[in-house]
């Protein structure tokens, strides 16, 4: 009996240690989301721009040469 609960303790122990590895693993991985998150953003605001700096060149051109 008393080995059975050696062995239930084992158990509970590497549950428990499974655990706080994929806490921490599931940490890590929401802050890359959101660093991701944001670099794409920063990215889609860049291309906006760029997009609205081409138009205003583009309005600028003289008729006929679009």
């Amino acid at each position: 009996m008393h080995s059975e609960f050696d062995i239930l303790d084992q158990k509970l122990g590497q549950l428990v240690q499974l655990t706080q590895h994929l806490r921490a693993e599931n940490l890590q991985l929401r802050q890359e989301i959101a660093a991701a998150v944001s670099q794409q953003r920063k990215s889609q605001d860049k291309a906006i721009e760029a997009a609205q700096r081409l138009e205003k060149l583009l309005a600028q051109l003289p008729e006929g040469t679009t």
